[in-house]
């Protein structure tokens, strides 16, 4: 044999092993040695392989061609301020984009409905993501709640409820109705829809004020340098926002699996029940009334709101209209584990309202084991509701104090199956469960209730025995 053809033949035994391995990606490219091939191999399709995590390339001059084409009713121009939050969201913080992507679904259509209703822009929906990021229950630092984040005043003036067991602010077509409403009386004040979402952000006491110290002017970037520095960053969020949710395949942002919003219809059931005992009469899932009911907070609905509609999911209205009377009935029968319900709060009247919290203003020489003791509750109450991380408070800080704080003793019940639950109250912690139940250490609690951290959340049942 020739040097030639010794050295081919040596390249073609070199390249036999990559020969092969190619060969078989062609057959199966996800090929799996215990998994049975097809019958007919022709018949399988090939699929590409789409790497979801690449991020295109842009320009502000791209992104600015893009904003100039869009149709919508809130047209904005493109600076470098709303270019840097396309930036982040699009390529440094893609995974809260991605979670909003997730959620849209549930509201969007909803948001569609109620802002042509009250013949708003319909862009005004994507305020939402800068407020909650589509979390109807998440909950801020100084106490506003829900997807429009409402503080409890603002939320009253529009006629949402606020006690121990039900928060409207929670509620995504009644907070979607009231910040409607609220958004669009501040575009009365102001004529300028930007301005107008400026205010609902800082107030519209602000935004009188950026506007004089400006001399007068009445747009957003006119007075822009005087607005509170968390509200220079709002609107811009949110232009940032409608620019991507309208440009996703530019952006290679896509989701294989989104989630959509539950079919359901209201229904009124004129009596305190527990979502527990609804579930079990009429064979629904306790999560799903949750999901569709995010603003009643203790799985419980007392006295005092009675009359308020309850979502049900849409496949089981028929059963339930079919058996209303005997089900009504049967609610009426308070059953034995109510889960933080007002009976749990004050035993010898149930059905007593809930009194508002009270706002304390912290003084010099404050400090929270002091403001606990002058108001009969804990220092791990006042922590959650006020969302604090730690025990630092500032003067002049507003701290809110619910006067008719749950009893600190430790409520357990038996379920149907024989374990002994309890319900999570504020300011509890798994240690302080397990200095109660002496017999239970952490990491007892942890292995019998499956958890994987020591969070817990007021109102969660575990089993303590």
């Amino acid at each position: 044999m020739t040097l030639r053809g010794r050295t081919i033949l040596s390249l073609i035994f070199a390249l036999c092993p990559v020969i092969f391995s190619y060969s078989q990606s062609l057959e199966n490219p996800f090929v799996n040695p215990n998994q049975e091939l097809p019958m007919n191999p022709e018949e399988e399709v090939l699929t590409a392989n789409y790497h979801y995590e690449f991020i295109p390339d842009f320009t502000f001059d791209m992104v600015k061609e893009r904003i100039n084409a869009m149709d919508t009713e809130m047209g904005f121009e493109l600076n470098e301020r709303i270019f840097a939050f396309i930036h982040y969201f699009a390529v440094r913080n893609r995974d809260y984009t991605k979670m909003v992507l997730e959620r849209k679904d549930l509201f969007f259509p909803m948001f569609d409905t109620l802002m042509q209703k009250h013949e708003m822009p319909i862009e005004i929906k994507y305020l939402s993501i800068i407020e909650s990021g589509l979390d109807p229950q998440i909950r801020s630092r100084v106490g506003a709640m829900g997807l429009w984040q409402f503080m409890p005043a603002t939320g009253r003036m529009y006629g949402m409820r606020y006690n121990r067991d039900i928060d409207d602010r929670m509620d995504p077509i009644k907070a979607t109705e009231s910040a409607a409403k609220y958004l669009k009386s501040l575009y009365r004040m102001f004529g300028d829809w930007e301005i107008a979402m400026a205010a609902y952000n800082c107030g519209p006491g602000n935004v009188r004020k950026a506007i004089r110290r400006s001399g007068g002017k009445k747009t957003f970037w006119e007075i822009y340098r005087w607005l509170p520095r968390e509200t220079r960053g709002y609107v811009p969020q949110f232009q940032a926002m409608l620019y991507l949710l309208n440009h996703l395949d530019e952006h290679n942002l896509h989701l294989e699996d989104p989630t959509y919003a539950m079919a359901s219809r209201e229904v009124r059931l004129n009596k305190a029940f527990n979502l527990e005992k609804l579930a079990e009469l009429t064979e629904l899932c306790v999560a799903d009334l949750e999901t569709l009911n995010p603003s009643i907070k203790n799985r419980y609905v007392p006295e005092t709101n009675k009359t308020m509609a309850i979502r049900i999911p849409e496949a089981r209205m028929d059963y339930l209209e079919e058996n209303l009377a005997w089900i009504e009935d049967s609610l009426a029968n308070k059953p034995t584990n109510l889960i933080a319900s007002a009976s749990l709060w004050n035993e010898d009247n149930p059905g007593m309202p809930y009194r508002e919290p009270l706002t304390y203003r912290v003084r010099s020489g404050d400090v929270l084991g002091s403001i606990a003791r002058r108001h009969g509750v804990t220092v791990s109450e006042i922590k959650y509701w006020n969302n604090l991380s730690s025990n630092l408070i500032r003067v002049g800080q507003k701290l809110y104090i619910e006067t008719d704080s749950p009893p600190r003793k430790a409520v357990a019940t038996t379920d149907k199956n024989g374990n002994k639950t309890y319900v999570v109250q504020p300011g509890d912690s798994l240690w302080i469960i397990s200095r109660r139940h002496s017999s239970l250490s952490v990491a007892d609690l942890k292995r019998i209730n499956n958890l994987r951290s020591n969070s817990i959340k007021p109102g969660q049942k575990l089993v303590i025995g």
